[in-house]
């Protein structure tokens, strides 16, 4: 397979494709969809690839203890922790107003399928590609079932070995060629010494078909770019509209003109990585022109006479000669007409 395929109609990631940026609103958007429909702009505006959200079915994601349990935190939204989590759940008729949102100001809306039922759901919906949060990576049949689809997947890695890693390449390449893998660390808000950027180089080592990304909870913008300059096709941030806001994400988030600073910044940085191939730049050429050395002469020299080293110097000289690396291959030549000290020597000048 190429490192490169279509994760949305008309876009194509890896290769030299522009980097694919989700904006990741999750539940940053407090249970109000005007504040879900304004993080989309927001999204928009920054010039981020695609919106995206986070959806369950409660009663396939959690078991009745777990939906039960006290939750007795800051950021709750209820007694309960589903309590909290039903506050924060859009229903299916919401998630097609904000999809039609998304496609009426031409941003990609998407969303994680935090479970089986939630994937099905998205598949009717008709988001372009699935997302596979860190809690679903190791759940086989859920990876398995999702590749069977057909739509393309961004998978992501927290909490994860290599050798889980492994297993989810091997369970889905069969079935579905287009997906890709992102290093992800699952602590919010992530310390710089937990981010751990050199496992990008070992995916594009261990799964070299296929797109390596990242997605960051860290706070600023300087790991990311990092992330890009070592070769990630699709970065995952947070987004909020204020990081003093009630929830556990938004203090990991960018607040909107973070987010468009680093988008900014993203293009900037691919523009910075060029090529591969080291050559004498256009750009270069007046540089060149003005400082470049050139081969000289250290003293008189007369015709016919065979060069040696010690009657040649490297200077800034008009006009251009030899290049300084063949300044060797002069020695044993011989002049047609004779070259003053501090001349240049020119190819037009040595005998045949």
């Amino acid at each position: 397979m190429p490192l490169e395929f279509e994760i949305a109609p008309g876009r194509m990631i890896g290769g030299n494709h522009p980097c694919f940026f989700i904006a990741e609103i999750g539940q940053n958007h407090q249970g109000d969809i005007n504040i879900a429909k304004q993080m989309i702009q927001v999204a928009k505006d920054a010039g981020a690839d695609c919106a995206k959200f986070q959806k369950s079915e409660l009663k396939f994601k959690f078991n009745k203890a777990a939906l039960a349990r006290p939750y007795n935190s800051p950021h709750s939204w209820g007694a309960s922790y589903g309590e909290h989590k039903e506050f924060l759940e859009f229903s299916h008729e919401q998630y097609r107003e904000l999809k039609a949102f998304a496609d009426s100001v031409g941003i990609i809306l998407g969303a994680s399928g935090m479970d089986e039922k939630a994937v099905d759901f998205l598949d009717e919906l008709g988001v372009p590609f699935f997302k596979v949060g860190s809690g679903d990576t190791n759940n086989i049949p859920y990876i398995e079932n999702t590749a069977k689809k057909g739509r393309p997947m961004i998978i992501s890695s927290g909490m994860q070995t290599m050798d889980t890693m492994r297993t989810v390449y091997n369970k889905v390449k069969p079935i579905n060629n287009n997906f890709c893998i992102l290093q992800c660390t699952s602590a919010y808000p992530l310390e710089p010494e937990d981010v751990h950027l050199n496992i990008i180089k070992e995916y594009q080592k261990e799964f070299p078909d296929i797109p390596i990304g990242y997605s960051g909870h860290e706070g600023g913008m300087t790991i990311t770019l990092a992330a890009v300059a070592m070769g990630a096709k699709v970065v995952e941030r947070h987004i909020t509209l204020d990081k003093t806001w009630k929830g556990n994400d938004h203090s990991a988030s960018l607040e909107p003109a973070e987010l468009k600073e680093l988008i900014q910044q993203i293009r900037v940085v691919e523009r910075a990585m060029g090529s591969t191939v080291k050559d004498l730049r256009p750009c270069e050429m007046g540089t060149f022109n003005k400082l470049g050395k050139s081969v000289v002469a250290a003293c008189d020299i007369p015709a016919d006479t065979p060069l040696t080293l010690d009657m040649l110097a490297v200077k800034v000289a008009e006009p251009k000669g030899f290049l300084p690396e063949r300044i060797y291959e002069l020695v044993g030549k011989k002049l047609c007409k004779p070259v003053e000290f501090d001349d240049s020597i020119v190819e037009s000048n040595l005998q045949s």
